[in-house]
């Protein structure tokens, strides 16, 4: 078996402020500084601030919530109906040729921040394998995360900060 490391996101993953706040309840409350893209009812999304493509968004509730099964039905449907408009403005900005959108839930099943649920979108395109990454121990972003946000914002209608 084959191990891939991704030692560039440690620093994210693992932050937390001198209060223990975790990075997601963090960015909740801010805008364009915590790359937050937009919030709808009980859940908001943010840009992958070590992201995997450009777009590659995370969406979460807005409670302190770690098990899946917990969510209550209100906060799930907010959560759906978020990740839905988000791909919506993906494909409307970066015109993606499909999406890998999940959870990993728990540390085991590869959640970097596994106390604090959150879903991934993921925009793809054709022929990107991430070869580079492999071979080169290099992620390649073609876009500057703040002009992804900017973009993003304007396609989901959230007002600038």
């Amino acid at each position: 078996m084959q191990h891939i490391f991704a030692p560039w996101r440690f620093a994210y993953v693992s932050h937390t402020d001198s209060t223990g706040a975790c990075v997601l309840c963090e960015a909740a409350s801010g805008g364009v500084e915590t790359l937050t893209l937009a919030a709808d009812g009980r859940a908001f999304a943010l840009l992958n601030r070590y992201p995997y493509t450009s777009g590659h968004t995370m969406v979460a509730p807005l409670a302190h919530v770690s098990e899946f099964s917990d969510l209550d039905a209100a906060t799930l449907a907010d959560l759906m109906r978020l990740a839905q408009r988000v791909v919506r403005a993906i494909e409307a900005t970066y015109h993606p040729h499909g999406f890998n959108v999940g959870f990993n839930l728990g540390e085991a099943a590869g959640a970097g921040i596994a106390d604090h649920l959150h879903l991934h979108v993921v925009p793809r395109w054709r022929g990107d394998t991430s070869f580079i990454t492999v071979n080169a121990d290099l992620r390649v972003v073609p876009e500057d995360l703040g002009e992804t946000c900017a973009k993003l914002r304007r396609a989901l209608g959230t007002p600038d900060a």
